[in-house]
């Protein structure tokens, strides 16, 4: 299991938990178990989030290797110019 650190305004959707658990061994997994765990979440992550993995933002990659005791957050997308 992967621990995600949630912003502030996802926890509703997440029945007020800063910290969800789920079974992923990569990106793409982490957000697909963060829908199925709580459905409310899939409008925001199909809108765009941010993956950060152990300190790095993951920009694209879906693929990217996530493992039990990484750090994960999902975060606001930023955008502008």
């Amino acid at each position: 299991m992967v621990a995600v650190n949630l912003w502030s305004g996802l926890r509703a959707f997440a029945d007020g938990k800063d910290v969800v658990e789920v079974d992923a061994k990569n990106v793409g997994e982490v957000l697909e178990g963060l829908v199925k765990a709580h459905p409310g979440l899939e409008h925001v992550i199909e809108a765009g989030v941010s993956v950060a993995v152990d300190g790095k933002v993951i920009a694209s990659g879906l693929t990217n290797e996530v493992k039990p005791d990484s750090e994960v957050y999902l975060m606001q997308q930023l955008k502008g110019g």
